[in-house]
């Protein structure tokens, strides 16, 4: 739908567009543009803007993008290692999770998540993301000897394991304190947690989820200790289910608070719902994904209300698409993500992407927005800045049109959607 809409937007410098958003959001754009903290009303407001307001919105976060970090889009070369997809907590929006006994269910040995490990580092990667489901007859030792054994291969490579979910199952199962389980994942190698696992962090929204999941003190918790041991974290937050617009403010006023005390977060990353294959949709439970309004509106007031405490706002091509990631990094996002080389949880829910994009084909997709592509580390040390375009960089041979595309995607007048 956004594409039938006016292009002319991208001229509409973020000055102009604010004055002519109405008095309210104007007055919150500017309080944050004068480097303010926004409370709960004021996101509010921000969080169901159309039209005008929307057009404003997005500008405005543009502009604090563009002061906080500059013209740069980062990512990280990096490979998914799904281990596991046996899993017993029954996620009602997941489609990934098998029974054990299913005959598409797995578990890949140690032995071959080494193996995938050093064929990642020998294709340009920099780290490795690891996650999987929760087993029942997992032994709580089996994080901490993942990561021994991969670091003993590969000592310089980076460890982004185990989502908060996965730390408080491995300290139920070894029944050691949570302080005392993350050191020893620390001490064997692990690099930094995936703050995933959070989905909203409203337990009465959680329950309609997944009753068996980790409680949101749970998760804060994790997150908390993790920092307070040096070991950083992403955030995130899965929207488009059964969420509403004030879900998203209090999640990420949430997360500021944390932010606040800990600074141990080093990015915000939204992720769309992707509903198709799950449980939660086909029972009538969902609405259907997130709408690309929702996802010019979610990235921005990421952006609005995150200013100052967490500068890095990535986009998730697996949820997104190449298009609409490319839309989100003109509404405040700075990040592209991984590169991947597998992904499998997206696309079992799902998703038309999530395989792999080269990053080649990721620095490509960056020029076409006029923005300039940097290869970063997990915790975003700069490896490489790409000023001119080489030879590795082609789009998507499946997903040419983009060119053109990447020009008129977001809405810029007072029909907003």
């Amino acid at each position: 739908m956004l594409k039938t809409l006016n292009p002319e937007w991208k001229e509409i410098p973020w000055d102009r567009a604010l004055t002519a958003a109405s008095p309210n959001v104007a007055n919150s754009l500017e309080k944050v543009l004068a480097g303010n903290d926004l409370g709960l009303e004021e996101g509010l407001t921000l969080a169901t803007v159309e039209g005008n307001d929307l057009v404003a919105l997005v500008k405005v976060a543009d502009e604090l993008r563009r002061r906080t970090v500059g013209d740069r889009v980062t990512y990280v070369v990096n490979r998914n290692l799904n281990f596991t997809n046996v899993c017993i907590v029954g996620c009602a929006f997941c489609g990934f999770s098998r029974g054990p006994d299913s005959p598409d269910a797995y578990f890949h040995s140690t032995d071959t998540l080494v193996a995938k490990s050093l064929e990642a580092v020998k294709r340009g990667a920099t780290e490795v993301c690891i996650q999987g489901g929760l087993p029942k007859d997992l032994n709580g030792y089996y994080y901490v000897e993942l990561l021994r054994a991969i670091k003993a291969r590969l000592p310089e490579l980076h460890v982004h394991a185990y989502s908060p979910m996965e730390i408080t199952y491995g300290v139920e199962k070894t029944r050691l304190p949570l302080r005392e389980y993350l050191l020893m994942l620390k001490e064997a190698g692990l690099g930094s947690i995936p703050g995933t696992a959070a989905e909203i962090l409203d337990d009465t929204v959680r329950k309609s989820l997944s009753p068996n999941k980790l409680k949101v003190r749970q998760w804060i918790e994790v997150i908390r200790t993790a920092h307070s041991l040096g070991i950083p974290t992403t955030s995130t937050m899965m929207y488009g289910h059964t969420e509403l617009p004030e879900h998203w403010v209090k999640h990420l006023l949430l997360l500021r608070e944390i932010q606040k005390e800990t600074r141990g977060f080093t990015e915000f990353v939204p992720l769309g719902f992707i509903h198709s294959q799950t449980r939660l949709f086909q029972s009538g439970g969902a609405r259907a994904g997130r709408s690309e309004h929702e996802d010019l509106i979610v990235h921005a007031l990421a952006r609005v209300l995150l200013h100052g405490y967490i500068p890095n706002i990535q986009v998730s091509w697996v949820k997104l698409g190449f298009e609409q990631s490319l839309a989100c990094l003109e509404a405040g996002g700075n990040d592209f993500g991984g590169t991947l080389m597998e992904e499998s949880i997206s696309k079992t829910a799902g998703a038309n992407f999530g395989e792999y994009v080269s990053p080649g084909e990721f620095r490509a997709l960056i020029r076409t927005i006029g923005r300039i592509p940097v290869e970063r580390s997990t915790t975003y040390g700069i490896r490489k800045i790409f000023d001119h375009p080489d030879t590795e960089e082609r789009l998507p041979l499946e997903r040419m049109p983009i060119v053109a595309a990447a020009t008129n995607h977001t809405p810029v007048t007072a029909d907003g959607y």
